[in-house]
């Protein structure tokens, strides 16, 4: 086994936001695998905001990002428990990389229970189709539907979407880190997306 190392435990902090000790604890069990490590902390992190879901969120901020263009611009709601994790930088850093990633990638609604209906229900038909006209049989055709599904909800769903700045991880993982981190239930709200030009678009 390697021996862990204050560099090792600082990288791999640097990278996560999670404490020290949670960082040498997750090399620790990994053998030094700093990827490892990183899947280790992110699993503890779904742990920990699965115990804290259902705490009231009645405090939070609205973050922003307007693009250098000028031409782009978003607010979207961030809620946690208290006061006093709403204006910690690890907090409000999260707001603004989600306000980040909606200007970029535009997503139509915060998770795969929220995509409408009507959408859904059409590209399910393109994909069967695909399928069909590929000449897949009837349940290998199903199957290749909940493929391209999934695709699509990375696409269109904030939550499923590879985070920009790390698309090893999607949004959700990157909520999971936050409140494992900060020891608090943080919800994602409303968000407007708003492009020159354009009417603007609204997820919850």
């Amino acid at each position: 086994m390697a021996a862990i190392t204050a560099q090792m435990v600082k990288t791999l902090r640097d990278k996560t936001g999670a404490g020290m000790m949670d960082c040498k604890k997750a090399l620790s069990e990994t053998q030094g695998d700093e990827e490892k490590a990183v899947a280790y902390l992110r699993e503890k992190g779904l742990a920990k905001a699965a115990k804290k879901a259902g705490r009231a969120t009645s405090e939070g901020l609205i973050g922003s990002y307007i693009h250098s263009n000028g031409k782009i611009a978003v607010l979207v709601e961030i809620k946690c428990e208290t006061d006093f994790v709403a204006k910690s930088d690890k907090f409000q850093e999260f707001a603004k990389n989600v306000a980040m990633q909606v200007a970029a990638t535009s997503p139509v609604c915060l998770s795969s229970d929220q995509v409408p209906a009507d959408l859904l229900e059409k590209e399910k038909e393109i994909f069967k189709k695909q399928a069909m006209e590929e000449g897949k049989p009837e349940k290998i055709a199903e199957k290749i539907v909940e493929g391209r599904l999934k695709k699509l909800y990375k696409e269109v769903c904030l939550l499923d979407q590879p985070f920009i700045k790390d698309d090893k991880q999607s949004i959700q993982d990157l909520l999971n880190e936050t409140i494992a981190v900060l020891g608090e239930n943080i919800q994602i709200g409303r968000f407007t997306r708003m492009a020159l030009g354009d009417d603007a678009q609204e997820g919850e």
